[in-house]
Parts: structure tokens; C-alpha cells; sequence
């Protein structure tokens, strides 16, 4: 049997994130603002040879680009190009995807769901019924077929591939799990938004149960402590690298941190767009308020994130 086929799709980079978003969720004793880590964007394909499988959609085609903030928690980084122009340079067409395995609600992960008219859009109980994904009559994963190692239910999605429940970041967030290559491949939802965190088990502040969070987490480094795992997620380019490296997490040996690169700051429309689901603040629509002039204890109207977690567009 061949290799499954795993494949980034990268859509922006060149971001950072901070110390303190990345691993203050339970609390932020001693992390350090000034401490940024790189970040960036990217979904992921899983081509088993029989099924072309995306875990995730990206962001919106029509979402702007982000001009950096200095002073955020996290910049999620430069447009490098649309989601689907990423897909198609992977060599893939919107019509070769036969199932969508979405991870979270969250619009960088679900943004472009419409594109696919041949693909089951397969998420949990608690997913399905939100805002995003709703509409696109996703199917419900049972997760009948018992545990999977340190998981305690599954869903097998085709040989190899299995879909496993990962609550926190969101109630009813998942994580794909890949057999393949004699490795262990855990495609996850923002369980850590960067490796540091997986390492030194931090929570990032972006859950919606910290409880659950904090057990997923355990549950992934038990995982990844009992068999030769790579950690694949979103937001950071550790994800790719550690893909192309077949790099093995080995939590007592964190690897080297790579700094940010140089950010390229542009002129601000003054718009403002949450990192996490993607509401766009617009003066325009709220009486021409800037976003700098809401209050300190402003919240994302619908993730309920707060300010810092918002980039300049």
C-alpha cells in the first residue's frame, strides 16, 4: 500500500504570535509580551488514492489582507493567495474532493466550504450546528467505532485516516489522525496554536471549555509520548517543516525556535479582523466608531475574543 499523501495549503505567513496568547491559558505568570513566535496560515490535504480529503477550507476569498499590529497577540500573517489558487497549485480541483473533515467552526478553517460540490462535509454534533457550517447541511460524525489509543471514541474516515473528538479550542472541536509511512500523522484544530506549546503544555487563551481544552492536550501528549507522531496544525510554519522533516515530536527534546521574520507593515484600512473567527470590525457599520475607541473590555461580538485578538486589515 502507498504512503498516504499529505500536503499543507498555504495561504498566508510571516505572522507572529506572542507568548502570552500562545500559552497563557491558564494563566500568564511570567510569559512575556515582547516574546513572539512565527506564525501564519495553512489547511491541509490528506489524498489517500482513493479519496482526496481536506481537513479544513481556509479563509474566504474575499477576505482582506491583514496589516499588522505591533501590539496584538497574534498576527496571523501576509496573504500569500487565496485558498483555493493554493489548492490548485497542489494540483487539485474543487470537483476531486470527495469528503471535508472540519476541525472547528472557526472562518479560517471553514471559509471556503461552498467551493466543493462533490465533497461530504463530515463535523460534529456541536459544529454542525453553528453559524458557519449549518448551512452546508454537513454530515454528524457518530464516532462509533470505539476508542482510538488514548482517545476514547473515533470515527474511521477511510483506511488510515480517523476522526477523533478533541473538545476545548471549540465545544465540539476534532482532530485527524493518519496512519501512514510507519508514522503517525495528528492533523488538530488549534489544540496548540504553536509546537512550544505542545511541548511545554500550555493552553493558548482561545477555548471555549478550558477543562476539556486542558484533557485534549493530555490526551495529545500521552499520543505523541507512546508512538512516533508528527504535529501537524494551522497556525504555525513548524506544521510543513516538521512535515517535510517527518520530524517526530520528542517531548523531552523541544526543537530549536526560529524568530519571527521581518514584518512588513502596511497602511491600515481601518478595519479590524478577529484572528480566531473572522468578524470584521467596519467603522462604517458602527456609526463610524474606530476600533481603537472601543472600550478595553470590548469583546468580538462572535467569538466573545478580545481586542488584542483582532488584526488591522
Amino acid at each position: 500500500m502507498n504512503p498516504i499523501k499529505i500536503l499543507p495549503v498555504r495561504f498566508t505567513g510571516n505572522g507572529f504570535i506572542t507568548q502570552p496568547f500562545a500559552c497563557g491559558g491558564e494563566g500568564a505568570e511570567g510569559l512575556d509580551p515582547a516574546v513572539k513566535y512565527r506564525s501564519c496560515l495553512q489547511n491541509w490535504v490528506v489524498d489517500t488514492g482513493s479519496d482526496v480529503i481536506l481537513v479544513d477550507t481556509g479563509l474566504p476569498a474575499e477576505t482582506s489582507d491583514f496589516a499588522p499590529d505591533p501590539d496584538a497577540g497574534i498576527f496571523v500573517g501576509s496573504k500569500i493567495k487565496p485558498y483555493l489558487e493554493a489548492l490548485a497549485d497542489l494540483g487539485y480541483k474543487p470537483e476531486q474532493v470527495s469528503k471535508i473533515l472540519i476541525t472547528h467552526k472557526h472562518s479560517d478553517h471553514t471559509g471556503e466550504l461552498r467551493a466543493f460540490p462533490n465533497a461530504e462535509i463530515i463535523c460534529s454534533a456541536a459544529e454542525a450546528e453553528t453559524d458557519e457550517i449549518k448551512p452546508f447541511h454537513p454530515t454528524v460524525a457518530t464516532f462509533s467505532d470505539g476508542p482510538y489509543f488514548e482517545f476514547p471514541a473515533s470515527q474511521r474516515i477511510a483506511p488510515g485516516v480517523t476522526y477523533l473528538p478533541a473538545p476545548g479550542h471549540t465545544k465540539g472541536n476534532c482532530i485527524v489522525a493518519v496512519e501512514s509511512d510507519g508514522l503517525f500523522w495528528l492533523i488538530h484544530g488549534d489544540v496548540t496554536y504553536i509546537d512550544t506549546a505542545l511541548y511545554e503544555n500550555k493552553l493558548s487563551v482561545v477555548f471555549e471549555d478550558q477543562a476539556a481544552a486542558r484533557e485534549t492536550l493530555d490526551r495529545c501528549r500521552a499520543f505523541c509520548r507512546a508512538r512516533p507522531t508528527v504535529w501537524l496544525g494551522t497556525h504555525t510554519p513548524e506544521a510543513p517543516e516538521s512535515l517535510e522533516a517527518k520530524r517526530v515530536v520528542d517531548l523531552a527534546n523541544p526543537p530549536a525556535v526560529i524568530p519571527p521574520g521581518e514584518i512588513v507593515f502596511k497602511t491600515p484600512t481601518g478595519k479590524y479582523v478577529c484572528s480566531v473567527c473572522g468578524y470584521v470590525y467596519d467603522p462604517a457599520e458602527h456609526d463610524g466608531v474606530p476600533f481603537e475607541d472601543l472600550p478595553a473590555d470590548w469583546h468580538c461580538p462572535r467569538c466573545k475574543r478580545p481586542k488584542t485578538a483582532f488584526n488591522r486589515a
